[in-house]
């Protein structure tokens, strides 16, 4: 099974939440690397590289949040780049 990469952005309640921490842990947890942000607009910004199973599965940790309210997501498949580690961008 070869890893993919997902360039993410989400809408809804996902600012001043806990959104990028809470990110940044399961993707420690399940092996996945990438990085996320907040943008200007009030949205968030992801890319996310691993396993399939890996990538849905933080995702539904991140939604499992009770203060992270996501009501539209934006998702695209993107070239995997061999990043190791997962980080929050400012």
């Amino acid at each position: 099974m070869d890893k993919i990469r997902r360039h993410f952005i989400f809408y809804g309640s996902v600012q001043g939440v806990g959104f990028r921490y809470r990110a940044r842990a399961a993707a420690d947890s399940l092996g996945v690397s990438g990085w996320v942000r907040n943008l200007s607009d009030g949205t968030v910004e992801m890319e996310a590289e691993g396993y399939e199973e890996s990538i849905d599965r933080m995702i539904l940790t991140i939604e499992q949040s009770r203060y992270i309210v996501i009501e539209n997501l934006r998702v695209k498949e993107t070239k995997p780049t061999g990043e190791r580690y997962f980080r929050i961008l400012d």
